[in-house]
């Protein structure tokens, strides 16, 4: 991968914190990104995601599709030349069991809300 055509990558969470940044090939897919987001998801955070699934990616207001690529997801309008691209990660963690009597988050659409 030449250095030249590397994109620059970081992700960040809910809270605020980033993971990265390191640097990508154009052609890696966006399902591959969130695999690298998982094994790289801080230990000290609780309901971490667990499958590729309970992660979106959001890049310039758009959810990325897995089986894109990052080239075929960047829009030119938000890159600066030699600077990190920022998505942001969303969780779509799995609704609690109904049976529970004090279910913690509700999935509505792609948005979690606390309850």
């Amino acid at each position: 991968m030449a250095e030249e055509d590397s994109i620059e990558l970081k992700f960040r969470l809910a809270d605020g914190t980033d993971i990265g940044p390191s640097k990508y090939s154009p052609a890696t897919t966006v399902a591959s990104l969130k695999e690298k987001i998982i094994a790289q998801w801080p230990k000290d955070k609780e309901n971490g995601p667990k499958t590729v699934s309970n992660v979106q990616l959001i890049h310039a207001g758009k959810i990325l599709e897995n089986n894109r690529t990052i080239a075929d997801s960047r829009l030119p309008v938000v890159e600066l030349p030699g600077g990190v691209i920022t998505m942001h990660v969303v969780l779509r963690l799995p609704l609690p069991d109904k049976n529970s009597s004090n279910p913690r988050y509700a999935l509505s659409r792609d948005f979690i809300y606390l309850l």
